[in-house]
């Protein structure tokens, strides 16, 4: 897969087993699905979109992919303050999904440079 020399996608993939291992044991089963969806969401838009053949697609999945890590920043921020996520792990990953948001607009913008194939 095109996606895995990303480090956009190791990044995001990484995180999101993360999220999986740390709330493996969380109880409230509606909060969990849905922050584990938005983690997962990440590197999996991120694959989809690079194995796309037209630019347009592939800026189509990463827009995706930056939509699920503000999602996933903004549930964290709410499990830190419910406590369900602790304090440090939740910074952590909240700086991580910046982190990503930025990777994810600096891909967008190497791909938008790039000449169309004829």
């Amino acid at each position: 897969m095109k996606c895995e020399r990303l480090e956009v996608w190791r990044v995001s993939a990484r995180l999101a087993a993360d999220v999986y291992r740390q709330l493996a044991d969380l109880r409230d089963f509606g909060f969990k699905d849905q922050i584990t969806r938005a983690a997962l969401s990440i590197p999996s838009n991120i694959a989809e979109g690079m194995e796309k053949e037209s630019k347009r697609e592939q800026l189509r999945f990463l827009e995706i992919a930056k939509g699920s890590a503000a999602e996933f920043a903004t549930q964290t921020w709410i499990g830190i303050d419910i406590g369900y996520i602790p304090k440090e792990t939740g910074k952590d990953w909240i700086q991580r999904s910046y982190q990503l948001l930025g990777m994810l607009t600096n891909l967008s913008k190497t791909i938008k440079a790039k000449p169309s194939a004829s």
